[in-house]
């Protein structure tokens, strides 16, 4: 009898551990509400919000200052805590997750997943930014676990916005605003981040290993073009040629040092480099290496290179298309437009063909070709 019992015991045992074990049964969120994410990246810098979007579903006028989206920080009658803001959507936290450091607002906030929260008022409000992230909508909200608050100006939508939506507007280079939308009320804020600084971080950690030196010649052209931090540059480019270190001595590696040290002003250095460089240049190369200097806006260099270039391969498309741009450089608009025409019929593609139209209406409207 003892046998059976507990042979009955370990068979209830294992079918509660098999069905602890399944999947969820499928269900669609409560109230109605939809399951939203939105993401967008800023340089390296990935940034989502998951939320929650309720609807307005014929409540206009009676969704801000009531229980549905109460102004200020309130006791919602459940939950830890007694004083809490919105929960800027429904059901679970609403939640912003940045991959590097941002600013909100001009302030400092570091990577991570946060619960996002909003102290509504009538003309402004303060984001809550919380570094707890899982608890179940605000009703657990601790103000110690603020990580950031900052209050921004309410805006009044033209029409009403059925469904509650963040979004990304007004995206610069740099920056992007976040709103959020729902029914006549916009609330916006703006993310700021640091773009070269954290390429440049990311850059200096993924060279803590063996890495080919092409990519120690993209990192450093990434220098050249925005004019950032050079000494580490050249560095760069002095370990991609040492051959210790699995570096390799070609046209392309030389030449990047030769075009660092001339946007450092050490223009005797750089020519020194390039008199080892220049007998192991092929056509293309010449040409890429005159764009990059002229990209680094050393114009005579580039020119002399170009003519250099021309000189060799008088009858290229290239270099006819090298020549006009070193025209371009000088000003001499009509002298680079002659050249142009000339490279037009030799196009290789219809997007080279394109790019020299292009090119050939700036001229013709008096601006330099290659801006």
């Amino acid at each position: 009898m003892k046998k059976r019992i507990a042979l009955l015991l370990i068979f209830i045992i294992s079918k509660s551990i098999t069905y602890a074990q399944l999947d969820r049964i499928p269900l669609e969120p409560d109230g109605g509400n939809k399951r939203a994410w939105v993401a967008e990246q800023i340089g390296l810098v990935k940034i989502a919000i998951t939320y929650n979007r309720p609807g307005v579903k014929g409540r206009e006028g009676k969704i801000y200052n009531t229980p549905i989206a109460h102004y200020g920080f309130v006791d919602l009658g459940h939950g830890t805590s007694y004083s809490v803001p919105w929960r800027a959507g429904a059901n679970e936290n609403t939640t912003i997750t940045f991959s590097h450091p941002v600013k909100i607002e001009g302030k400092d906030l570091v990577a991570g997943t946060y619960g996002f929260f909003i102290a509504l008022g009538q003309s402004e409000s303060t984001l809550v930014f919380s570094k707890n992230s899982t608890s179940w909508g605000s009703f657990y909200y601790e103000p110690e676990a603020d990580a950031l608050r900052v209050t921004v100006k309410n805006q009044v939508l033209p029409k009403s916005e059925e469904w509650l939506s963040y979004e990304f507007v007004n995206q610069t280079d740099s920056t992007a605003t976040i709103t959020m939308s729902w029914e006549k009320l916009m609330i916006p804020f703006t993310v700021e981040v640091d773009k070269k600084k954290i390429q440049m971080d990311a850059f200096r950690a993924y060279f803590k290993s063996t890495r080919s030196h092409t990519d120690l010649v993209t990192a450093a052209n990434y220098c050249l073009q925005n004019n950032v931090e050079l000494p580490q540059a050249l560095e760069w480019m002095d370990r991609a040629i040492n051959l210790r270190i699995m570096g390799v001595k070609n046209f392309q590696t030389i030449s990047t040092k030769a075009a660092v040290l001339f946007r450092m002003n050490r223009a005797q250095e750089a020519k020194k480099v390039m008199e080892e460089a220049l007998p192991m240049a092929s056509m293309l190369d010449m040409h890429g290496y005159a764009r990059t200097l002229l990209r680094s806006n050393e114009i005579q260099e580039a020119v002399k290179i170009y003519k250099t270039n021309y000189a060799k391969y008088p009858t290229e498309f290239v270099t006819l298309a090298g020549m006009g741009r070193a025209h371009s450089a000088l000003g001499e608009y009509k002298k680079a437009a002659e050249f142009l025409r000339m490279a037009l019929p030799k196009s290789p593609d219809n997007y080279n063909r394109n790019a020299l139209e292009v090119m050939l209406k700036k001229l013709d409207a008096g601006q330099d070709a290659n801006l």
